[in-house]
């Protein structure tokens, strides 16, 4: 399992739900030089049955690297590749750690000061909302007085004028608590907004 989409770089070998192997480092814009050889230091090389990697979204390079590293990894071990979004990783391990929500928001930093906005249902997780990118101040009435998680918990938090969140990066080993139908999305990008470049007139 690979998780690049956020300042952090962690990878995970897991076995029928259970956590083998897992790194987790925060290493800012540093995926590229660290995510092959966090691999390699996994048990057994991490060599697996399967690839499964974060698609977003989140960092625009970050989410690039782990899906290049992935696609690359999948032909040559001849497995089969699938991805997941960052914000129902986040929510599925805020739930698991956090049995009493019901609900919960997952604010992810994104670019141009929007922060990357999904709301969750507990007990079994579901998505209640599509992803949006929004202004802080627009993220925190989409909230209403949800639990948030995420790298983007701080700016919303802020600005609702409360403290009932936690700042947190995505971590590769709470894949295992993802159900299955939040682990088939093809091994392409989650930009999370539309492209800033524009096609002249």
């Amino acid at each position: 399992m690979i998780e690049t989409a956020s300042a952090a770089c962690s990878v995970a070998l897991i076995d029928d739900g259970r956590v083998v192997s897992a790194i987790h480092e925060v290493v800012g814009r540093g995926h590229a030089e660290r995510l092959v050889p966090m691999i390699s230091e996994l048990a057994g090389g991490g060599r697996a049955d399967a690839i499964l990697v974060d698609c977003g979204p989140g960092s625009f390079t970050g989410v690039r690297v782990g899906l290049a590293a992935a696609r690359a990894l999948a032909f040559g071990w001849g497995v089969p590749v699938h991805g997941f979004g960052a914000p129902a990783l986040l929510a599925a391990a805020a739930f698991a750690e956090r049995p009493d929500l019901t609900a919960l928001t997952v604010a992810i930093t994104g670019g141009h000061g929007e922060l990357f906005v999904q709301r969750f249902a507990g007990l079994t997780l579901t998505e209640t909302t599509s992803l949006a990118s929004l202004i802080p101040s627009a993220a925190a009435e989409s909230a209403g007085d949800d639990w948030v998680i995420g790298s983007g918990a701080p700016a919303l938090l802020a600005a609702r004028g409360d403290e009932h969140g936690a700042d947190r990066l995505p971590d590769a080993s709470d894949a295992h608590h993802l159900a299955p139908a939040f682990t088939t999305l093809p091994a392409t990008p989650v930009y999370g907004r539309a492209p800033d470049a524009k096609l002249p007139a």
